[in-house]
């Protein structure tokens, strides 16, 4: 009686280790799954180029150093290469866990640097891609841009459909064509979220309440990519952001940015041009930044990187 009670008890432990075994390699499998997507997403995102020469010295992740990024959304096809619909500059500084986000305005009329030109600050992604992007933002700003990120909004809407939408809080009623976007919190899909961040003369703030909501768009996904629930589905996510994302950001590099994260949201501070006017020139429009208000922001954003 005791034997076959010590057996079934030996058996119901061998039961018990198997399903745990079972469930370690199963999770170890869909974990390695995981990570070779994510990988083979990073190598078809990542896209080098040249390091700023506006800085003295390389900044180090481990060191927490301070550092600048900017968001360049284009609208881009096979056939054009498109301009840029959002320029947002984000400067991130780990050791006081706050993030500054300036929205700059596309119509802004500046010097394209490496053109010879002087017109709209989204028009140096059509005369020169991401390396005359970043130079002109760079004079414009008189402060260096370490990283960047290409986001082609034509396709991420896929990205938001891969996450089966995301959530907003529309502060004005809006009606876009065929689409109507109410006043409170909505559900957004891929295609409407599109149409959303780019209502423009709908608006009476024009491009800077799209501003607002382009903004809103990118913590939506950022706060939708970090649940529990999207990572069944990572697989998809992360093809569709390896289609349609380039950065200069290293794997190592955005691993050490995801461990500060969390913290680093709790503390972003919008900043936007609010003095500046707007005016025509041989039929076209350009907006025309305030230089004091210009000068007080090259201050903030080079204090927060820690720059004289």
């Amino acid at each position: 009686m005791k034997e076959e009670k010590w057996y079934k008890k030996k058996k119901f432990r061998r039961i018990v280790l198997g399903t745990v075994l079972l469930l370690l390699l199963g999770i170890g499998g869909y974990a390695f799954s995981i990570f070779k997507s994510f990988n083979s997403a990073i190598e078809t995102m990542h896209q080098p180029i040249e390091k700023t020469n506006k800085r003295d010295n390389d900044i180090s992740m481990q060191k927490q150093d301070p550092f600048s990024v900017l968001m360049l959304g284009v609208d881009e096809t096979a056939n054009n290469s498109g301009r840029t619909d959002t320029m947002i500059l984000l400067t991130v500084n780990p050791k006081e866990e706050s993030v500054k986000m300036l929205s700059i305005p596309r119509d802004t009329k500046t010097e394209i640097v490496g053109n010879g030109t002087v017109e709209k600050i989204n028009h140096a992604y059509a005369r020169g891609g991401v390396e005359m992007s970043i130079a002109t933002v760079e004079h414009f700003l008189d402060m260096p841009i370490d990283y960047y990120v290409k986001i082609n909004m034509e396709g991420f809407k896929d990205v938001i459909d891969a996450l089966n939408g995301v959530t907003v809080v529309n502060d004005m009623d809006l009606t876009y064509k065929n689409d109507h976007f109410p006043k409170g919190e909505i559900e957004l899909n891929g295609k409407k979220a599109l149409v959303f961040s780019r209502i423009r003369y709908e608006d009476p703030r024009g491009d800077f309440g799209r501003q607002i909501r382009q903004k809103q768009i990118i913590q939506a996904i950022l706060d939708k990519g970090t649940n529990l629930s999207s990572l069944l589905k990572i697989d998809d996510v992360l093809g569709k952001l390896g289609e349609n994302i380039k950065t200069n950001f290293t794997l190592k590099e955005m691993l050490s940015i995801q461990k500060q994260y969390k913290s680093l949201n709790k503390n972003i501070e919008q900043i936007q041009f609010k003095d500046g006017n707007g005016g025509k020139e041989a039929g076209v429009w350009y907006y025309y930044p305030d230089e004091t208000e210009l000068s007080e922001i090259k201050q903030t954003l080079k204090g927060h990187l820690l720059l004289k």
